[in-house]
């Protein structure tokens, strides 16, 4: 019998008056509840009942010792009760990585953080390719196909990439009428910064897929230099609509050969396999499911 079953014991028969009655809340025979107080005694040191035939009483030294156990259980019900809450409720730290496109998502996360003033995110603005449990993180939004068999994932939004130039550029070298055109001009890529492999271009249309090389003027494994230089008129760059929503609407920016864009890409919701999702995990994949419209 463990030391917080010989107190559970102690306990009971001080307020029931018998070790018959405390073993029968217990679903224990009487003998073994006088066993329990006897070891307890013998441990402690100190007598805890005044016992005679008829009845028993507790020493002042078991009065004592009463107060002080049923303080103990009185704690141990309250944190029993805090897990079952925090089991029930979203709280506590989440750790998220998020691609470096990521700070556009901020608007999403201020209002996942008002839904659930509980949680605190640690974002992580990386496009590395992160080992979620090695790196400690409860989750990771990327973009494209999920790969990694050890991961469970959500698609929480899809998105279709736009081919953009700025109004200079296409003054002075024309605007591509096909994508085929587009081995006349100057392309801005983007390099994944795990693989190193230039991302393709999803040109289509209807059933035609239009497959081309594309002449390589620079290459950058963030979305923000691609932006500038495609502003400065240095070249026609491939971004998710997303990042460029202001340029294009404050006219920085021109979306071109969009009937050619039939292709969507999308943000998927990573985390791993083998970990329980907890509350405030699943509080975050549902909200970014629902409030997640990168279009």
């Amino acid at each position: 019998m463990d030391k917080l079953t010989a107190f559970d014991a102690f306990v009971q028969s001080a307020e029931t008056g018998s070790f018959v009655a405390a073993g029968r809340k217990l679903g224990l025979s009487a003998s073994a509840v006088g066993k329990a107080v006897v070891r307890l005694e013998q441990r402690l040191d100190v007598r805890l009942f005044h016992r005679n035939t008829r009845n028993m009483t507790l020493t002042e030294e078991g009065r004592l010792f009463l107060e002080r156990c049923r303080r103990i259980f009185e704690e141990i019900e309250a944190a029993e009760a805090e897990l079952a809450r925090s089991n029930r409720t979203p709280r506590g730290r989440l750790r998220v990585s998020l691609p470096l496109v990521g700070m556009l998502l901020t608007p999403v996360m201020a209002k996942f953080m008002r839904a659930w003033p509980e949680v605190q995110l640690d974002l992580d603005f990386s496009d590395r390719l992160v080992d979620v449990v090695e790196d400690g993180f409860d989750a990771v939004i990327r973009t494209g196909q999920p790969s990694d068999s050890r991961l469970m994932s959500r698609n929480v939004g899809r998105f279709k990439l736009k081919i953009v130039a700025s109004p200079d550029y296409l003054a002075r070298y024309g605007a591509p009428e096909a994508p085929h055109d587009l081995v006349q001009h100057h392309c801005l890529h983007q390099r994944s910064p795990s693989t190193g492999k230039i991302r393709p271009w999803p040109f289509a249309r209807g059933e035609r897929q239009a497959k081309i090389v594309l002449p390589k003027r620079i290459s950058a494994t963030a979305v923000d230099p691609l932006i500038a230089l495609a502003i400065e008129g240095l070249g026609i760059a491939c971004l998710p609509p997303f990042a460029i929503r202001g340029e294009i609407a404050d006219g920085r920016l021109v979306s071109i050969l969009d009937e050619w864009v039939e292709e969507t890409d999308q943000f998927n919701v990573l985390w791993p396999a083998s970990r329980q999702i907890t509350p405030k995990l699943r509080a975050f994949v549902d909200f970014m499911a629902e409030h997640l419209q990168p279009q």
